[in-house]
């Protein structure tokens, strides 16, 4: 089995693979009642046949049904994705990722969340000096 590649899926395999780990697993047609817009049910069912081929879910049959799981955790996933993002729009400067996500209109960050990034900052460079 290939070793998955987030950055490689589409838009609409991101949102089957988050409607999976929303439900923790789905047939065909419980991930069509949540996809946007109204895919056909063989458009979904080969979307999720190219997810399996890509590594990111896997199937049972149960009965006349398959029902697929995603195999990767959430958090590679989401790790892989902001690396992405962060690598395509900022090029690679999280500098630039954290001055886009605290400046500008319409930013709304707490005083708790910049309390917390704080102390994430503070334990980046306590680490960043053993």
């Amino acid at each position: 089995m290939p070793k998955p590649n987030h950055s490689s899926l589409t838009r609409r395999e991101r949102q089957i693979m988050d409607i999976l780990y929303r439900r923790g697993r789905a047939a065909a047609g419980e991930v069509m009642e949540d996809l946007a817009g109204e895919p056909s049910y063989s458009t979904v069912r080969t979307q999720l046949r190219v997810l399996e081929d890509k590594g990111h879910v896997r199937h049972e049959e149960e009965g006349l049904r398959y029902v697929y799981t995603p195999i990767v955790p959430r958090h590679a996933v989401r790790q892989s994705a902001l690396k992405h993002v962060v690598d395509t729009f900022f090029e690679g400067s999280t500098h630039k990722v954290v001055a886009a996500l605290l400046g500008g209109e319409g930013s709304r960050v707490s005083q708790d969340e910049l309390d917390r990034i704080a102390a994430l900052v503070e334990r980046a460079r306590k680490a960043g000096r053993r």
